[in-house]
């Protein structure tokens, strides 16, 4: 028979493995939280890795965002169930799944920037309280809801051989002067956005119509041009790199400083007075199945690693301290001061009422002579 003193020894062992084997977990988990992050951060750590995947509705190209993907996978070992549906497809289908009571979307993030808000502003959205939020400028949060996660300039790309960089105008009121100028040698060559088959063109335009009060100057002008409209900025590309267009203006510029190195017959312009710039905002969906991992997913976008991933995969930082591509200082360097983010609050919606959007997109057609 086992003596009472044998007993009590392998109890206590076995209670000291327990123990040794609850704080090595914790230390674990501890390790993987940000320095000022919440004390009890490694619970939500454990419970993302618990529900082991993510799901994200994105218009994100998977190969600006894989370093993130990667970065995140390797850090949590979660998986990130990544689904481009596009800018328009992303809002649709969370409504859809919605209005079914069977939500698949974790994390929303679009560029769409009215698109998302009015996902939040009609309740699609789960608040959320980040503690990265502080690392962010204020005019990229809403409400604890909706974050910026990229700053990028909205330009113009062309083609070197038909266009050279100096006969480029310099300013928005320029560019209205040089389209109506050159009428003959760029009829049938300009293209730009479509708002009504790209969210991002919706956006991109309707923003212009906001802050610039000779917007539909510039919309006719390009409708005296015969300028074509595209449903994305990589249809714009590649008919410019062909020479089928010669300019494409509103296009998404952080894609085109990444396009020029790679195409030596294309060139990419800005603005110094006026460079509007949109960022890919991120939600978490109202009733994701994945709720814990959503939000250390929307952390981890926000966070320096994060942004740093981001940014070498060319989507420019909105945060200052990031170093590993271009970040919201350096940017506005490169694109020559003029840069004018698009504020995350509730004036990305106006154009969002049916009446406004109606009107909107028939003067656009009127300007353009459809």
């Amino acid at each position: 028979m086992i003596d009472t003193e044998t007993k009590r020894r392998a109890f206590l062992s076995g209670t000291a493995a327990i123990v040794a084997v609850a704080a090595f977990a914790t230390t674990s988990w501890a390790q993987d939280v940000p320095a000022g992050y919440p004390e009890d951060y490694a619970k939500l750590i454990e419970a993302a890795k618990a529900e082991r995947s993510v799901s994200v509705y994105t218009s994100t190209d998977a190969e600006q965002s894989q370093k993130l993907q990667d970065a995140f996978t390797k850090k949590y070992g979660i998986k990130i169930a990544y689904n481009d549906l596009g800018t328009n497809g992303s809002y649709n289908q969370v409504i859809s799944e919605a209005a079914a009571s069977q939500v698949t979307a974790d994390v929303v993030w679009s560029s769409a920037m009215d698109l998302q808000m009015t996902l939040v502003l009609e309740g699609y959205a789960e608040e959320y309280a980040s503690p990265e939020a502080a690392n962010i400028p204020s005019w990229a949060a809403y409400k604890n809801i909706l974050y910026g996660t990229t700053i990028e300039p909205i330009g113009a790309i062309y083609n070197t051989k038909a266009l050279s960089k100096d006969r480029l105008p310099k300013t928005y009121a320029d560019m209205i002067k040089f389209l109506n100028n050159n009428k003959a040698e760029l009829q049938g060559k300009v293209a730009t956005f479509d708002p009504e088959k790209s969210g991002s063109g919706f956006l991109h335009h309707s923003n212009d119509a906001r802050e610039r009060k000779d917007f539909w100057d510039l919309a006719k002008a390009l409708g005296s041009d015969g300028a074509k409209i595209y449903s994305s900025s990589g249809s714009m590309k590649e008919t410019v790199v062909s020479g089928e267009n010669v300019l494409a203006i509103n296009v998404i510029g952080s894609y085109a400083i990444d396009w020029v190195k790679e195409s030596p017959n294309l060139g990419v312009h800005f603005a110094t007075d006026y460079t509007p710039a949109f960022s890919r905002l991120a939600l978490i969906s109202k009733g994701a199945p994945h709720p814990n991992a959503a939000r250390l997913f929307v952390d981890f976008l926000l966070s320096k690693e994060g942004q740093d991933a981001l940014a070498e995969g060319g989507l420019p930082s909105v945060r200052k301290d990031v170093t590993a591509g271009l970040n919201i200082e350096t940017l506005n360097t490169f694109v020559g001061g003029g840069l004018k983010p698009i504020a995350v609050d509730e004036g990305v919606v106006e154009y969002m009422d049916q009446m406004k959007r109606v009107q909107f997109l028939n003067d656009w057609k009127t300007a353009l002579g459809r």
